[in-house]
């Protein structure tokens, strides 16, 4: 039985739990609201002038002169598809390889030790990986093929950024996955290796692919970093080492002068920027339930 004392701490438990829910629930709420505002703002700002010339023209179009009344952003989606997709395939195995090593085969002080490097590894500001870029990826690449501010540059830059999110998120795909499956295999003479590869990493490849996703969503929205090592030219690009712009490099380059039909249209670069997001994190939702329905 409860003694008088826990008899009356219960009640004040509850009450405190209730208020801890309550305020948790309206911060939730809050932040919901406040991206739809943002958005709401985005859409607003854009709406002129993509009634004016039409959502096409924006993704399809390839001729950027605002002064001329070009609004064309396709380059500039393309090189953010590419950076993105060029970055995640980088980080992919990288980050697949330290989230297996940490929770498989390392003891406990190896696993306290990788773990804090990447926990720190991931607080670092976006700006010192770019100074690093341009200091050391980009002369490289330069040695290779000039001008060496280009795609590839960018690639490699974004890729060490998001790397520290992606093992974040794979290491903990790993732990959430059954150690028994593990055990099993090894009594039966599988080598842990075979096991991790062949058994371990298809049953957590939906906490895999999300971590990707994560990842893919961080890098679409780098600015500071493509800013420095991405040469910023509005072009298609023939191969990696070309120079490119996103779109979050042009609205950071041109914002600060753009007026009217120009300003319009940076927003409409934010509102395209902040509709690839939102689908990367539906699909990040949809994953598990995708999983759940596999037979």
């Amino acid at each position: 039985m409860l003694s008088p004392a826990a008899t009356h701490a219960v009640p004040g438990v509850r009450i405190r739990t209730r208020a801890a829910w309550t305020v948790l629930i309206g911060l939730a709420g809050l932040g919901s609201v406040i991206v739809l505002l943002i958005a709401a703002f985005l859409a607003a700002e854009a709406a002129p002038l993509i009634q004016q010339v039409g959502m096409g023209t924006f993704l399809l179009d390839t001729e950027w002169w605002p002064r001329d009344g070009s609004y064309g952003m396709g380059t500039m989606v393309l090189a953010s598809l590419l950076l993105t997709v060029g970055a995640v395939l980088f980080a992919a195995p990288v980050g697949w390889a330290l989230a297996v090593q940490h929770t498989f085969f390392l003891g406990a002080r190896g696993r306290l030790l990788v773990g804090k490097l990447v926990e720190g590894s991931a607080s670092i500001p976006t700006v010192v990986f770019g100074l690093w870029g341009v200091g050391s990826i980009v002369p490289m690449v330069g040695q290779w093929r000039p001008p060496g501010a280009s795609l590839l540059a960018g690639m490699l830059v974004v890729a060490v950024m998001i790397l520290p999110t992606v093992t974040l998120m794979m290491m903990e795909a790993f732990q959430a996955t059954s150690h028994s499956m593990l055990q099993a295999a090894e009594s039966l003479g599988v080598s842990r290796t075979h096991a991790v590869v062949h058994l371990v990493t298809p049953a957590a490849r939906s906490g895999l692919l999300a971590a990707l996703i994560l990842g893919a969503a961080r890098a679409i929205g780098e600015t500071m970093v493509v800013l420095m090592v991405c040469g910023n030219i509005p072009q298609v690009p023939s191969s990696v080492t070309d120079p490119v712009r996103t779109l979050t490099a042009n609205i950071a380059l041109e914002m600060p002068y753009a007026m009217g039909a120009h300003r319009s249209a940076l927003f409409v670069a934010g509102l395209l920027i902040l509709l690839l997001v939102g689908v990367l994190v539906l699909l990040r939702d949809a994953l598990p339930l995708m999983a759940r329905r596999r037979p």
